[in-house]
């Protein structure tokens, strides 16, 4: 379901603009759509009666776009959210400390980032405007929401039209100040294009981890062919614009992108930009022979030196520790973790017909999907 979806939902139920427009605030604000009257006056003293005999359906049919499946408190303060979506998939979402959200933008991603687990699965479906909303709103049920990023599951340039309906949907009717919804982005000239002409400018986020072009396109193999001091320019460019510097992530990787080759030549190609690096260092899951198997964060003191030389040369930088790290916390963990017992439910049912069901059960081996 997208926004015209729901507008014309709305319409059919004898909705005019000013009862529409109250409906999406009440559900994006997280309330009850009964209580989408004002101060003064009810529902039932405004809405035509057709509208009010709909609303007890469109709010299960909305509630359906993201259904909690299963919550992890991190210990940080953060909360993983395993979220159902129409067609049987899964999504994460979770919920941030300091009243932020990351929100998931497709199901699985095809840059296929080394590092990362939802590239493992390649990708499986876009997430729709109001999917992406309705993650939003059962953040607002548990806790206050005044930060939303797009840094979950997915690459939000791949699902443009979707995630730029979601952030013009957040930061009118949602309430979302525009530089607190954060596209983040391996890099497309889509966006470049795209954000610039947008009522609601978000803030941007651009996922590098490295100055080296040939090992960026290592890392990220199927991100756009875009080098480091390209993407730079044009993320210097957008941030100028709209009066907030941009955020560099950077995934600290031990012995591949935190050697001193790299800590002399970030500060040259932040000199003069209008950035703040985020050094993220890299979440592995440990024993489980999934993604990042050969991938390991730097030790802490590492980490310090880092921080402290780039500080000395001009570079505003933050370490960003994954949230909800002892839940799972790198992207797309949750799901794969959830995604390996159902796997081997399904294949078990489909098995139980014995040696002539022409299938066999899940081998000790196998993969798991995502």
């Amino acid at each position: 379901m997208r926004l015209a979806d729901l507008h014309q939902r709305l319409a059919d139920l004898g909705a005019r603009p000013v009862h529409r427009d109250a409906i999406i605030r009440a559900w994006l604000q997280g309330r009850a759509l009964a209580d989408a009257g004002t101060t003064r006056q009810k529902v039932a003293d405004v809405f035509p009666k057709s509208l009010r005999e709909g609303l007890a359906q469109l709010a299960a049919d909305l509630d359906a776009l993201a259904v909690v499946r299963s919550e992890h408190p991190g210990g940080d303060g953060s909360a993983r959210l395993l979220v159902d979506i129409p067609g049987g998939q899964m999504i994460e979402t979770v919920l941030l400390p300091r009243d932020g959200v990351c929100v998931s933008s497709q199901v699985g991603c095809a840059v296929a980032c080394r590092f990362c687990m939802t590239g493992r699965s390649g990708l499986l479906r876009q997430v729709s405007s109001l999917e992406i909303a309705a993650q939003v709103v059962q953040a607002r049920r548990r806790r206050p929401v005044r930060k939303v990023v797009f840094m979950g599951m997915g690459e939000p340039a791949h699902n443009l039209d979707n995630v730029l309906e979601a952030i013009e949907l957040l930061g009118t009717h949602g309430g979302i100040g525009h530089k607190n919804l954060v596209f983040s982005t391996v890099g497309d000239a889509r966006v470049f294009e795209r954000l610039p002409q947008l009522r609601v400018k978000p803030g941007l986020a651009l996922s590098l981890h490295t100055t080296r072009a040939d090992l960026r396109e290592h890392l990220l193999p199927k991100a756009p062919k875009l080098s480091p001091d390209e993407l730079m320019a044009l993320g210097e460019a957008y941030a100028r614009e709209v009066g907030y510097p941009i955020q560099v992530q950077w995934t600290l990787l031990r012995g591949i992108n935190d050697g001193d080759d790299e800590l002399e030549a970030i500060p040259r190609l932040f000199a003069g930009k209008y950035a703040v690096l985020n050094l993220i260092p890299f979440n592995a899951m440990e024993g489980e022979g999934l993604a990042g198997d050969d991938y390991r964060r730097p030790d802490g003191e590492r980490i310090v030196e880092m921080v402290r030389y780039l500080s000395r040369h001009g570079v505003l930088t933050k370490v960003r520790n994954s949230a909800g790290q002892d839940v799972d916390g790198g992207c797309g963990q949750l799901r794969a973790r959830a995604e390996r017992p159902e796997r081997a439910r399904r294949l078990a049912v489909v098995n139980v017909g014995g040696e002539g069901a022409g299938c066999r059960a899940a081998a000790p081996g196998d993969a798991a999907p995502g």
